[in-house]
């Protein structure tokens, strides 16, 4: 799986695109330079009322779309910081994402999503 990002809807237009891919190589490129691993994370809080409706949504069945916003919210997050390590380190690539999602807290109130992956260069 890969995603073309050029940094969110604030991006400069004259940035180039960095490319985030779980996969270890990019069809068609090279890799020149491994620049080191990087990581994002993001850890968002339960809201109690969505977890009353979901738990409602539990016995009834179907899809939860609060807490699927919620995943999405800090996936977005956890790449983002991805990306800007990678730029940091002069990377225009990442290869290799692992994506992860853990519950904490006592009662399961919190959701982490953390990522890991390699920065390249490629051409």
């Amino acid at each position: 799986m890969s995603w073309g990002v050029a940094g969110g809807t604030d991006a400069n237009p004259w940035e180039v695109m960095m490319i985030l891919t779980t996969t270890p190589s990019i069809e068609g490129k090279s890799i020149r330079e491994y620049r080191g691993i990087v990581t994002g994370e993001a850890i968002l809080g339960a809201n109690l009322v969505k977890d009353l409706f979901a738990g409602i949504r539990d016995l009834i069945g179907g899809r939860s779309a609060a807490y699927e916003q919620e995943m999405a919210k800090a996936r977005s997050i956890a790449l983002g910081e991805l990306e800007q390590a990678a730029r940091d380190l002069g990377a225009n690539a990442v290869v290799g994402i692992d994506l992860d999602y853990e519950v904490l807290g006592g009662k399961g109130s919190m959701l982490m999503v953390s990522v890991s992956g390699t920065a390249v260069v490629i051409f």
